[in-house]
């Protein structure tokens, strides 16, 4: 995979997780922060677990508790076609991640970017994320399709627990360059615990 090292990406990644929490992107979320933990070696949570939201006492992520940020990929990369979006946990409590985040490229988007099927390793099974974890999408900016136009806002929704529900509302992306542009190729990962394993889908394209 055609990626900087993990520590580089690390190092973006909580650069660009300080620059949300610091600044109120994410609402409330440095309010909630006390309960972070940061830091966490990728793969230091399982990588999907379903059991709890089963009986229901886990309750899905809402804007309130995480801090978002997204990366280029790799991070010296010229253009911005790649991106790795990342949330953590800011609370005090599990919360869960539905399906894959609802991602709109620039303000007159006229739809979600489309999913990547088979990026989900595990159907139906939330990503649970204890205080202070991280969890990742992929996004394909462009993919060599027709139509490209320039995006200057990532906007990103949150699924419910039910298909076709959304988790409150929108939440602005940081942005990692002034401009994107995308076109009718872009594409977006499943969430995972694992940020390789989310690149893996997009890098070769």
């Amino acid at each position: 995979m055609n990626v900087k090292s993990l520590a580089g990406r690390r190092a973006a990644v909580a650069a660009g997780l300080a620059l949300a929490l610091g600044c109120g992107l994410s609402a409330q979320a440095s309010a909630a922060g006390s309960g972070a933990t940061g830091g966490k070696a990728e793969g230091a949570v399982t990588h999907r677990s379903g059991g709890s939201d089963d009986k229901g006492t886990v309750a899905g992520c809402s804007e309130e508790v995480l801090g978002v940020s997204a990366v280029k990929e790799p991070a010296d990369s010229r253009g911005a076609r790649h991106l790795l979006i990342t949330v953590q946990n800011a609370g005090d409590r599990a919360c869960n991640l539905y399906r894959y985040p609802l991602v709109r490229l620039g303000a007159d988007a006229r739809t979600t970017v489309p999913v990547i099927k088979e990026s989900d390793p595990n159907p139906g099974v939330p990503v649970t994320l204890a205080p202070g974890a991280e969890a990742y999408a992929a996004l394909l900016v462009s993919g060599g399709a027709m139509d490209e136009y320039p995006a200057k806002s990532i906007t990103l929704g949150l699924q419910g627990r039910k298909p076709g529900s959304s988790a409150g509302g929108p939440i602005d992306v940081p942005m990692p360059v002034e401009t994107l542009y995308a076109d009718d190729g872009q594409r977006v990962t499943y969430w995972t615990t694992s940020s390789g394993f989310a690149l893996d889908f997009i890098m070769s394209k």
